[in-house]
């Protein structure tokens, strides 16, 4: 897959901000007034391009201010009480500004162009993070984040999985659309229960043992070219292998609680590894379109046929 930057702003958008700026044209905080029991405040698409006036309402619960011109995280100094945070689709390049929000449970910072990952280890109170699509080319200073139960950071620039040891209590990891070519340095994430690794550079299924409890696995448009790994995981009901290289269907007889298997988009052409699904009572969903089995003119009756419980086949319903 070729190297792709993926920023939040282009050299135009900063040239409308500058613009905006010396129009006056930005939105102002300072318009809008809140009282002492304001719990909640959501400002989307206002062009601000600063936190402020917020001084007035320390039992704030959730800021939404998603798609403005902001470049600082600020003006948070006296909002303890707040859970959530949504800075998404902003213009922000550092996290900072945070050391009030000990209550936060909720952070939303993609859509930026940070490139670092820094000053979150006080949020010990922290559940999920959403980190995707800015310019993060490393895993680190999470440590102190041990109640982080949903980790975000597709659409980056990380190579390697590392630094997650700490997060023992994380049960969904997206790590989509970066340059990882290798599934490791999971094994302390037992609690794990969703892990998508979709457009990434991983050829091989492995790094998966101690995740017993893994039930959804997402490996989608890789360069995977065997199904092989999956030993420590049976409790998976959703396993996506779609455009990948697979050209056989094996080692996937133990997992009896699979629901739905995406496999379209490579090359498997013989009928009889459809035994290796035969055990899964409760498969429903069924892709292998653009795949050279799916060529005969038989294909949805064969399908059905070997697989009866099947509801849905490819995107279309059995009946």
């Amino acid at each position: 897959m070729p190297d792709q930057d993926v920023v939040s702003t282009s050299s135009e958008e900063e040239m409308d901000l500058e613009k905006a700026e010396d129009k006056g044209e930005l939105g102002d905080m300072k318009t809008f007034t809140w009282d002492a029991d304001t719990l909640d405040i959501d400002l989307n698409h206002q062009r601000i391009s600063r936190i402020e006036n917020l001084q007035d309402c320390p039992r704030l619960e959730t800021l939404c201010l998603r798609w403005n011109l902001l470049t600082r995280i600020e003006g948070l100094g006296a909002l303890p009480c707040l859970t959530e945070l949504d800075l998404y689709d902003n213009q922000l390049t550092k996290i900072e500004g945070l050391e009030a929000l000990v209550n936060l449970e909720e952070l939303d910072l993609s859509v930026n162009r940070i490139t670092t990952i820094e000053n979150l280890s006080h949020l010990t109170n922290l559940k999920k993070l959403f980190l995707c699509m800015n310019k993060i080319q490393v895993i680190e200073n999470l440590e102190g984040l041990q109640a982080l139960e949903m980790l975000e950071l597709g659409d980056n620039k990380i190579r390697k999985i590392a630094n997650l040891d700490s997060l023992t209590n994380l049960t969904s990891l997206y790590l989509g659309k970066n340059k990882i070519n290798k599934i490791e340095n999971l094994d302390k994430l037992t609690k794990l229960r969703v892990l998508s690794l979709q457009s990434d550079r991983i050829t091989v299924m492995e790094g998966l043992q101690q995740l017993a409890q893994l039930e959804q696995l997402y490996l989608s448009h890789n360069g995977i070219s065997q199904i092989d790994g999956l030993e420590g995981n049976p409790q998976l009901n959703t396993l996506d292998l779609a455009s990948n290289r697979i050209a056989k269907l094996e080692n996937m007889a133990h997992l009896t609680e699979l629901e739905e298997f995406w496999c379209n988009d490579n090359q498997v052409s013989d009928w009889v590894d459809l035994a290796q699904l035969n055990g899964a009572k409760q498969l429903q969903t069924v892709y292998l379109e653009r795949n050279p089995l799916a060529q005969d003119v038989n294909y949805r009756r064969k399908l059905k046929m070997a697989l009866p419980t099947l509801t849905q086949i490819d995107a279309t319903l059995t009946r």
